[in-house]
């Protein structure tokens, strides 16, 4: 997915952009990027960090930056911050989402025939330097801004560096949050909340859908109010968001305990110890434990000095070989056990097959496994929170082949109750080797969060969504209320 951070200061700012960035390193395996704006212009750095720590990449060019104004970025695809010479102003530019019409709105920059992009692998066109052409289309950044948020389908957040202030654009339907943060002489922009507490930062509000804003170490300035609408991806507060995160003022830990408590007051299995697949999970099992009243343990540690989060990678050998290397057994708490295990979600199901079967060889007598989400059966098109290459890849929609089902009748698998979904859910538990699984159900998942469900975007589990060329029209089978900050 990736993660941005930027920083306007009355002093330097490099300390906090790089320690900001660094704690969006959990978001994106791929590239990293700061840039800083001084009297003698702009200096940027981009890292690969596939295989190192955004950290350890950029301690040694600490010393070449310096600044009171500055953006960074962790990237899960393009190479970022670019540095753009424009009828505008030179400028550096970070976005996060994904761009759905990205060849469509290329074509069209094409048909400009003065206009180009530099090829990246495979001659794909960078989306953040797309994002540039089209602010650099208007009179003015806000403009510009505005006008690609407009043509964008998908999600695209965005900060953008001048020589005086940072723009901070937050994407139309607010599918990936952005917050600001203040302290004494500074503010800040931040994904993740996590960000701001070390390095002294206050909250000082979360940017709404669409909304954009013009920071300063003096102050922010609301220059696009927020949309009345929200779709807000709810996969933040179930896996990839920070447990330390606040997103809409609602606490991912939090809301994981009460995911594990929902399975818990649905679930009548009688089992030795609860735990969660780490990390993600953990949150999860908590909950589950303490309102079910077994046993928490870990059978399962994390070896996390090394190995990266195991779905990020794009070839499946990879990511199951992160998968089985950064887990490691406790065997003296497996064995003879009847083990019950919270995770975040079944996305393929090819790791957890694999994990599930190193338990028995290791003498668990049962392994039942309870998903904080309900099956995931349409891939995300708004965010890349996962690289996988077709959507039959999912779990679900492999059950749902192999029981002989169309795509016309997704929404009845969907649906909890129906006969459909029992048996896809029945398929995925004998696939996996599985003593009993059982899915959150989407109503409790919902309620865990606290935001009603018009503000959420559920589209993997129930199909549902906004129509993304009309920015006014309704969520399908969904009333929509107006947007207001928690």
């Amino acid at each position: 997915m990736g993660g941005v951070y930027g920083v306007a200061s009355k002093d330097d700012c490099v300390a906090d952009l790089f320690y900001g960035t660094d704690y969006h390193s959990h978001l994106g395996t791929v590239r990293g990027g700061m840039a800083v704006k001084n009297g003698g212009g702009f200096t940027r750095f981009i890292k690969d960090i596939t295989n190192s720590q955004f950290r350890s990449k950029f301690e040694d060019d600490l010393g070449k930056l310096h600044g009171p104004i500055g953006i960074g970025v962790i990237s899960d695809y393009e190479d970022q911050p670019l540095i753009i010479g424009s009828h505008l102003g030179t400028y550096a530019l970070v976005t996060v989402g994904r761009i759905d019409n990205l060849d469509a709105l290329a074509a069209e920059v094409f048909h400009n025939r003065t206009a180009h992009f530099s090829e990246m692998s495979g001659e794909a066109v960078n989306p953040t330097e797309l994002v540039a052409t089209l602010i650099n289309s208007e009179n003015s950044f806000e403009e510009g801004i505005r006008r690609a948020q407009d043509l964008i389908e998908g999600s695209c957040s965005i900060l953008l560096l001048t020589d005086r202030c940072i723009y901070a654009a937050r994407d139309r339907l607010g599918r990936t949050p952005l917050v600001l943060g203040e302290k004494e002489g500074a503010f800040c922009v931040s994904l993740e909340t996590c960000a701001l507490p070390n390095l002294d930062y206050e909250i000082e509000r979360y940017l709404g859908p669409g909304e954009i804003v013009r920071i300063t170490a003096e102050g922010v300035e609301t220059l696009l109010p927020p949309g009345d609408k929200m779709q807000i991806c709810s996969f933040l507060w179930v896996y990839y968001g920070y447990p330390a995160s606040n997103y809409e003022g609602i606490n991912t830990e939090v809301v994981r305990n009460r995911c594990g408590a929902a399975l818990a007051r649905g679930d009548d299995s009688q089992v030795d110890l609860v735990a969660g697949i780490p990390d993600s999970g953990t949150g999860h099992a908590i909950g589950y434990a303490n309102a079910a009243g077994v046993p928490y343990g870990r059978p399962f540690v994390k070896y996390t000095p090394t190995w990266p989060r195991s779905f990020m990678p794009q070839d499946q050998r990879v990511r199951d070989l992160v998968a089985r290397m950064k887990l490691i057994p406790i065997r003296e708490l497996i064995r003879g056990r009847r083990l019950l295990f919270c995770e975040d979600s079944i996305v393929r199901g090819t790791q957890l097959k694999d994990t599930i079967q190193r338990l028995y060889d290791y003498g668990a007598n049962e392994v039942h496994m309870r998903p904080a989400c309900p099956p995931l059966i349409h891939g995300c098109k708004f965010l890349n929170f996962s690289r996988s290459k077709s959507v039959l890849d999912l779990a679900g929609r492999k059950a749902i082949k192999q029981l002989g089902g169309t795509p016309d009748q997704l929404a009845e698998y969907a649906d909890a109750s129906s006969e459909r979904h029992q048996a896809m859910v029945e398929r995925i538990r004998h696939r996996l080797g599985l003593t009993s699984l059982k899915y959150q159900k989407l109503d409790d998942l919902v309620s865990s969060i606290g935001l009603p469900k018009e503000k959420l975007c559920t589209y993997c589990w129930d199909g549902a969504e906004v129509c993304e060329s009309c920015p006014r029209c309704a969520v399908k089978s969904q009333p929509v209320s107006t947007w207001s900050p928690r």
